[in-house]
Order: structure tokens, then sequence, then C-alpha cells
């Protein structure tokens, strides 16, 4: 039996499985050295969650296995009782996990099902927020569902950095390890189907902005992590700082045809977008239409350059328009 938690391992096999699973998770993601660190952390972090939901399911008595057409539990090819994948725990009308929640679990196990079948490069720094996500959002299960002396925090400290990243240098490093096409396709198709809300949520993706500063208290100073309380004059003052980086409402090109489409212009296609920006020399910094994307090759267009386009649609509204048939004419 576990003394710090009181577990055992006779009736509390899942429970100790999921805890140990997402320990060994953050274990391998933080170990240095590794070059597949995200890929590895999905698949571990997964068997984490699923032996959680399991755990709960049996204790809630909900019968957790598969079953066949006339009520027989359907076994694997060795005789195994068959049990539900994390996305079947999930889709249960009795899943205790918060929406956002789910989605961010979706998310990972989308990536994972993807990794499974092709070979990757590294997409640690695309899907970071939501594997941390992914560790506060178990955390926070484990201590709800079955007790505060599950919590991970203490087996598990903050990670040392040997350096820091001005945004031109991160910026920089996204670029040149440009996310595998398929995988930056359905990541762009999935976040595509959330809402500004689903966005958002912490709980689907955490980030977290390090702002360098010198302790105000000496007894703070060795303190790595500071957290400040929302509402107080420390965090106005940050969000004053941090306001001056909010980037600006961003589009790729297909959204800015496509938004020209819907108001009228179905005639405007990928030719027109294309040169209409040659001839504007539109991405040219000095006219501020837009910038570089995050990855290699990706280019994203600002709100002024969507008035620019709607402005040109309008003046040449019969080049774009569906022209009209008079019956009567």
């Amino acid at each position: 039996m576990d003394p710090a938690t009181g577990l055992s391992v006779r009736g509390d096999e899942l429970l100790i499985k999921a805890r140990e699973a997402m320990i060994a998770a953050v274990h391998t993601f933080n170990g240095a050295g590794l070059t597949f660190r995200a890929e590895l952390f999905i698949v571990t972090s997964v068997i984490a969650w699923t032996y959680l939901m399991h755990a709960f399911y049996r204790r809630e008595g909900i019968d957790y296995r598969y079953k066949n057409a006339d009520g027989t539990v359907k076994k694997t090819t060795s005789g195994e009782d068959c049990y539900w994948e994390l996305g079947m725990c999930l889709r249960h009308g009795r899943c205790p996990i918060p929406g956002g929640a789910v989605k961010n679990l979706e998310f990972l196990i989308m990536i994972r099902h993807e990794i499974e079948h092709r070979m990757t490069s590294r997409i640690d720094d695309a899907v970071s927020a939501k594997m941390q996500a992914c560790c506060i959002n178990f955390n926070e299960a484990i201590k709800k569902l079955f007790g505060g002396q599950y919590g991970l925090e203490r087996r598990l400290p903050i990670a040392l950095q040997f350096v820091t990243f001005s945004s031109d240098q991160r910026s920089i490093l996204k670029k040149a390890s440009s996310l595998p096409a398929h995988i930056e396709t359905l990541m762009d198709e999935f976040h595509n189907g959330l809402s500004d809300e689903q966005m958002a949520d912490p709980d689907f993706a955490y980030r977290v902005v390090f702002v360098p500063k010198l302790a105000n208290r000496k007894s703070a100073a060795d303190l790595a992590v500071e957290f400040v309380k929302p509402g107080s004059e420390e965090a106005a003052e940050i969000n004053r700082v941090l306001l001056k980086e909010v980037e600006k409402k961003r589009y790729l090109g297909k959204q800015i045809i496509e938004i020209m489409q819907a108001e009228g212009y179905p005639k405007f296609k990928q030719g027109s977008h294309t040169a209409l920006w040659h001839a504007l020399d539109a991405k040219n910094p000095a006219n501020n239409f837009g910038r570089d994307g995050e990855y290699k090759g990706m280019w994203v267009w600002y709100e002024s350059w969507l008035q620019r386009v709607r402005a040109h649609c309008q003046e040449h509204a019969a080049d774009y328009q569906d022209v009209a048939v008079d019956l009567h004419a």
C-alpha cells in the first residue's frame, strides 16, 4: 500500500496505473535527448486517461465492455473482454469530464491516430499548449473524482529550462520546423470546428506567459514561478504590457476567398486573390496587410487586407458576381 495515497495494488490497480502512466508521460516529455517527445507523451497520456475513466466507471457500476448484438461481451482473439477505448469513455452519457477537457482529449486522440500510421517530424511546439492542458485536466479530474490525496503536483516538479527565447527567435524556430502537411491539415480541420469560446477554454489549450521580473519581497527572490491574483494591481500591469503584444485578427488566404464568396462574389477565387495581392505588393511588410505565419511557407492576412479585398470586389462587382439572366428581355 502507498502510504501517501492509501492506494493498494489489489483493489486500486486501475487508479495506480492511471497515475503512473501520466507521471511516465510527463517524465518522458521532460527527459533530455528525446526526439519524438510529443508523440510519446500523447500515447502514454491517452493510456493514463483510459485507466482513469475505467476506474470511474467501475466505481459507478457502469459496464465499460463492448457488447455483441446479442448482448454478450465482445472478446479479443485471446479470449479476454474488450473494454472501451478512451473515445468511447468520453462519449458515454455519464462521462464526468468537462467539455473543454473532452475537446482537448479528442484533439490528442486525433493526433495519436495519425502518428500511429505515419512517420512524423517534431510536433512539440504545435501541440504543447494542448499537452499542458491535458496534464492539468488529468490532475484536476483525479482529485475531483477520487480525492485530493491522489493529485500529482508533489510528484512532478516544475521543469527547468536552459534558455529563454525572444518572440523573434521563437518565430524563426517554428518556421524552421514546419509541421508535416497531413498533421497541419488535421489540426486546421479540428480547430475550424471549434467556437471562439472553445478555442479560448484553458481546458482545451493551456497557455501561460512568462514575464521576467524582480521580486518585490526578498523572501520571494528565489521563486521561479509566481502566481498573480486576477484583478490585482500587478495583474493589471501585466495585462497592460501584454495588450501591446496582442496579435491582430488573422486570416488565411482561403478564408479571405470564402468570406468574399459568402458576401456575393462567387467568382472571386484563388487566382483572383493571388493576382490582387501581387498587383498591390500586399506581402510587402511596409503595407501592413499581413505577415509570415508561424510555420514555414505560411502567410496570414490582417483585417486591413480583408477590407481592401472587399473594396476591390465592390469596385469590380460585375467581374465577381453571378450575372442574372433577365427572362423578360
